[in-house]
C-alpha cells in the first residue's frame, strides 16, 4: 500500500426491473453511493447518497423490496450531475486508486456518464477487490461481498445492500487481504533451533 496515495473504497446500488423481460430501453441507474478515503491506512472521509435516477426514475417494487430504498429517499436524492461532481472533486485530490467489489460500479458509472453526456470522472488505476480475492485465495467462483467478510471469520459492517456500508465492508476486507500478501511475502521461518538458546535452555535444566 503508497501510504500517501489516496484509496477509494466505493459501492452504489442500482435501479432495477420488475422481471428478467427488462422494460424497453431500460438500463440501470445509481440510486445510492458510498465512499470510503483513505490515505495513510486511515480513513479521510466518507459520503453517502442517495442519487435520484433520470431515465427510469420510478423505482420497481422489486428494487425497493431487495436494497430496502424507498421513492421518497431517491425522489429527494442528489442529482447524478452533482454525483459526478462529487466524484472529481475527489479525484482532484491527487492519484487516487478505486476499489470495489466487482465490475459492475464502474461499468454503470462509465455508462450513466455516456447517457448524461457526462466525462467519466476518474484517470486513476481501478481495482475489482472480488477478483484479486478470487486470484489469492484460487476460488473457482466469484464470491459475494459479505460471504468473502464470513471466510475471514468477520462480520459485514452495518447493513449489506446499504452502499457505505458496503464500501466499508470493502475497506476492511482489502486490509486483511493486504495483511496476508505481506504474511506471504516474509522470508521463510526460522527453525525452532534459531529461536531458542538450547545452551541457555539446558543450563536452566541443570540447576
Amino acid at each position: 500500500m503508497n501510504y500517501d496515495h489516496q484509496y477509494l473504497f466505493i459501492d452504489f446500488e442500482f435501479t432495477m426491473p420488475e422481471s428478467k423481460g427488462n422494460p424497453k430501453g431500460f438500463f440501470p441507474e445509481i440510486i445510492e453511493v458510498g465512499i470510503v478515503s483513505v490515505t495513510n491506512q486511515e480513513i479521510r472521509d466518507t459520503f453517502s447518497s442517495y442519487v435520484t435516477p433520470a431515465a427510469f426514475p420510478l423505482l420497481t417494487e422489486r428494487c425497493k423490496s431487495f436494497l430496502n430504498i424507498q421513492q421518497d429517499q431517491v425522489d429527494n436524492g442528489i442529482s447524478f450531475e452533482q454525483l459526478v461532481k462529487r466524484l472529481e472533486e475527489y479525484e482532484r485530490r491527487g492519484a487516487s486508486t478505486i476499489i470495489t467489489w466487482g465490475n459492475m460500479d464502474m461499468k454503470v458509472l462509465r455508462h450513466n456518464c455516456q447517457k448524461a453526456g457526462l466525462s467519466f470522472p476518474f484517470k486513476g488505476k481501478q481495482v475489482d477487490l472480488s477478483m484479486e480475492y478470487k486470484r489469492f485465495f484460487g476460488d473457482q467462483n466469484q464470491t459475494g461481498l459479505w460471504k468473502a467478510v464470513q471466510e475471514y471469520g468477520k462480520e459485514g459492517t452495518g447493513k449489506h445492500h446499504c452502499a457505505l456500508d458496503d464500501a466499508l465492508t470493502t475497506y476492511n476486507i482489502f486490509k486483511l487481504v493486504e495483511n496476508d500478501k505481506r504474511y506471504l511475502a516474509r522470508p521463510e521461518p526460522t527453525t525452532i533451533g534459531d529461536r531458542v538458546d538450547f545452551s541457555k535452555l539446558l543450563n536452566k535444566f541443570a540447576l
